[in-house]
């Protein structure tokens, strides 16, 4: 049986960390810069996971762009959906953090957010073949928040829902990737309604759905086959074809938060290609798909770099087995 396969549609970009914590972005005088973009990094995590994935995204004709494009070759990722945009450079994103290791985005290399190559993916440009024989595909929302990034965001969907692909729909909402953010909430609700599984934050869920219950979201939205409300430390929410539960979380070490939603996304899409779907109906298989995720995100907390720091499936087993209350 061939191995399934995911596509990962949206951003990828350079993220420039702090290197001293506490600080201002004006304040901060030495900045690191490291692969990011959250799509980008899910399509990362699923290949260190063990499991297929292709990327689809824009970069500059730059030498950021043209690192990124190493990375995800480099990382094993197909990258034949990576678009080059000659006049549009790739996106820098500033990042800062507090002495607690979480992650405020301080600002882009240019004051203009949709002058960045990842705002420019086109949809006439995207090989309809590459959806051939994939499983899933995996999408943020800042996309949504550019014409041309919108329009490829749509042939995807329409693409997926050709092939019979399961869409996840990971919110990661970024104000400050909008240029109006007020449209924000119509266009995420309406990509939403076209996915099977949801993953928010507690204060994503707050935002669309005034709510942090999972199963109160998918009342709302009867056709979701899974909800996923993550509360960083505290663990996460789940409801998952009926199957309604909280998974506390693990207690670690943290160094770095930036990356840790995505390693989530990635470790959940795993499990789903490993057991199936269908599978989730099983009340103990569908509580550890969401340990394994929460144990991915956790161990992704304990080093710096979105992409650098997503763990290996030894080191998620070994973390697994230590912590063995949980993952039971």
């Amino acid at each position: 049986m061939a191995l399934a396969r995911a596509i990962c549609l949206g951003e990828i970009v350079i993220d420039c960390f702090a290197q001293q914590s506490g600080l201002s972005g004006s304040e901060v005088t030495n900045w690191i810069p490291l692969p990011g973009g959250a799509p980008a990094n899910v399509a990362c995590g699923l290949v260190k996971l063990g499991a297929q994935a292709d990327f689809i995204g824009a970069v500059g004709s730059d030498h950021w762009g043209t690192a990124l494009i190493r990375l995800l070759a480099d990382m094993g990722v197909g990258y034949s959906g990576v678009q080059t945009r000659m006049k549009a450079p790739t996106r820098q994103v500033f990042v800062t953090r507090n002495q607690q290791g979480d992650h405020t985005f301080a600002g882009f290399s240019e004051n203009d957010p949709t002058v960045f190559a990842d705002a420019h993916l086109f949809a006439d440009a995207i090989d309809p073949m590459l959806f051939v024989g994939a499983s899933f595909l995996v999408l943020g929302t800042v996309s949504l928040a550019y014409e041309d990034t919108r329009q490829s965001v749509d042939q995807a969907v329409r693409l997926a829902a050709g092939q019979g692909m399961t869409v996840l729909v990971d919110v990661n909402w970024r104000p400050m990737f909008w240029p109006h953010p007020a449209e924000a909430p119509g266009r995420v609700y309406d990509l939403i309604k076209q996915a099977q599984f949801l993953k928010v934050s507690t204060d994503e869920a707050e935002w669309l759905f005034g709510t942090q219950s999972a199963g109160a979201i998918a009342r709302q939205l009867p056709h979701l086959q899974g909800v996923l409300v993550t509360a960083g430390a505290e663990g996460c929410h789940y409801w998952i074809m009926g199957n309604a539960g909280t998974i506390p979380g693990f207690l670690v070490d943290v160094e770095e938060t930036t990356g840790a939603g995505d390693a989530f996304t990635a470790g959940f899409v795993r499990q789903l290609m490993h057991t199936g779907v269908a599978c989730m109906r099983d009340e103990a298989i569908a509580r550890k798909a969401v340990v394994y995720a929460s144990a991915v995100a956790a161990l992704t907390t304990t080093r710096p770099g979105a992409i650098a720091a997503l763990p290996t499936p030894k080191e998620i087993e070994v973390f697994l087995y230590l912590n063995s209350s949980l993952s039971e």
